[in-house]
């Protein structure tokens, strides 16, 4: 059998959500797929990013190394890489299975074919997507569905927006949770300078985007300082996105500018680093088709708020404290519980920790490579 993986996502430079997914499932698939012939289909310049066991060379921190067996094929399409490109190659060189770990199926496609799908955050804030951006994945996602065999949801919310919304049928859906990556922070590491912050500080790790609700944390953040005269900083970390210069306006206008910190984009071991030393996690953003950030502030030890609504009551369980992102007095009030009673807070850190536990890539991976094996 010959199971082709679209890896293309798996192996970008600065990985965030999907990406994190993608390279997590296809590193701990070599443990259930390593006797499979599998191609790996990346882009020109994700090459030195794979290591084979045929390879004698050391392997490089950067570098995930696969089995023998396992082979890579370079597609070198700069445009419409997926729906050219990689229809060519399978037009050609036919996978007996075909997994896309991130929502787009080629035109040309085995019959068996199993896609992620990971949310809809475009149908549920529209207001955070360019009208074209909305319709290129309005139509690759509901084709896709329509295509493919198996379509992975990665929670019970999303499930039930794909039946809800694009009528998929039920028996189609399979939902498998993603994982928490358990391996940072890394001992011994020299952090940077910008994540030595002497002060306590409040953390959000993710795109700045609209969707996100970063006006409505930094209006929290305002309140918390105002009203109960916190001595916190805010620190934003991630790159900007949609609706960046209306974010960057509000955090410009705000009296407590130069409490607010962003670092842009942080790798794993900065991250790690972050999130231990943050008072609070802050996470009510406006859609989440799993809420990955949730698990890896718990793993870390460290208290979460986030929002009410899609799918992040159904990750964190009773773990987190839940707020109405609409309101930035409601998520001033959650965060405010936390850094000023102990007793919750350690309470709900608990509980952070047995919660993580439901969640890990190993069984995301076993579970991904038992409908890859479906005939």
């Amino acid at each position: 059998m010959i199971v082709g993986i679209d890896a293309s996502r798996a192996f970008q430079k600065n990985r965030t959500g999907i990406e994190e997914y993608s390279y997590q499932v296809i590193k701990h698939l070599r443990n259930k797929l390593g006797n499979d012939q599998v191609v790996l289909y990346i882009k020109k310049n994700q090459k030195s990013k794979i290591k084979s066991q045929n390879d004698n060379s050391k392997l490089k921190s950067e570098e995930l190394e696969i089995p023998k067996n396992w082979k890579v094929k370079i597609i070198k399409f700069p445009y419409l890489w997926t729906q050219i490109g990689l229809s060519l190659e399978l037009l050609f060189h036919p996978a007996d299975v075909l997994f896309i770990p991130a929502h787009v199926v080629p035109i040309v496609h085995p019959k068996n074919t199993i896609v992620t799908i990971h949310g809809l955050e475009y149908e549920f804030c529209p207001e955070a997507y360019s009208f074209w951006e909305q319709l290129y994945m309005r139509w690759s996602i509901k084709f896709s569905c329509r295509w493919a065999k198996t379509v992975i949801a990665v929670s019970n919310n999303t499930k039930k927006d794909l039946m809800r919304l694009y009528k998929v049928p039920e028996g189609k859906i399979e939902v498998i949770y993603e994982g928490v990556n358990q391996e940072f922070p890394i001992s011994n590491f020299q952090f940077p300078k910008k994540s030595q912050i002497k002060e306590p500080h409040l953390l959000f790790i993710g795109r700045l985007e609209k969707r996100k609700n970063i006006e409505g944390i930094v209006s929290a953040f305002e309140i918390l300082k105002e009203k109960h005269k916190i001595l916190h900083k805010l620190i934003l970390a991630g790159k900007f996105g949609y609706g960046a210069e209306s974010i960057k306006n509000k955090i410009e206008h705000s009296k407590h500018k130069a409490d607010i910190i962003l670092p842009g984009f942080v790798k794993d071991e900065e991250k790690g680093e972050l999130i231990k030393n943050a008072d609070a996690f802050l996470f009510p953003t406006f859609y989440e088709g799993f809420g990955l950030p949730i698990l890896e502030a718990q793993n870390m030890g460290v208290p979460v708020v986030t929002s009410n609504i899609s799918s992040l009551p159904e990750v964190g369980g009773d773990s987190v404290l839940y707020t109405d992102p609409y309101k930035p007095e409601s998520i001033a009030d959650a965060a405010f519980r936390l850094i000023s009673d102990k007793g919750l807070k350690d309470d709900i850190v608990g509980k952070g920790h047995e919660n993580v536990k439901r969640f890990s890539w190993k069984k995301c991976a076993d579970e991904t490579a038992r409908i890859l094996r479906e005939k």
